[in-house]
């Protein structure tokens, strides 16, 4: 196997959106302006209960890659969000088994970040002053 050459390497950014109910896999030029290839949970399987879980996530992550690499990217620079504000702050099911699978689809791995959006002060939960009446 030839030595890897830094040189010619061709970095993008993966954004990848894990929450209860979906995974998004979002590949894209290092500016973030042109989309590379973009994959869900929801386009891999057909139950809808199953769009958060780690194995559509897989797949579609796997699909992901490959599509990159088709297209002459060699590495990635990760950043994983969760739904954030006054909703979960950690990823869900399927944040992992995509890193694992954009890894052994045949993509570098440069810096991982978490980009959730965190308030410094608080956001306003929804369903008004008397909360969600039932």
């Amino acid at each position: 196997m030839p030595a890897y050459n830094q040189s010619r390497a061709k970095w993008g950014i993966a954004h990848i959106y894990s929450s209860e109910n979906n995974t998004i896999i979002h590949i894209t030029d290092f500016t973030g302006a042109e989309t590379i290839s973009k994959f869900t949970g929801g386009m891999v399987t057909n139950r809808d209960k199953d769009k958060g879980k780690p194995f559509p996530a897989m797949k579609a992550a796997s699909k992901a890659a490959h599509e990159a690499l088709n297209k002459g990217l060699t590495g990635i620079h990760l950043k994983i969000r969760a739904p954030g504000g006054h909703k979960k702050r950690m990823p869900g099911q399927g944040a992992q088994p995509a890193i694992r699978a954009l890894i052994r689809g045949g993509l570098r791995i440069g810096r991982i970040e978490d980009v959730t959006p965190i308030p410094h002060d608080t956001t306003r939960k929804p369903g008004g002053r008397r909360g969600r009446r039932v």
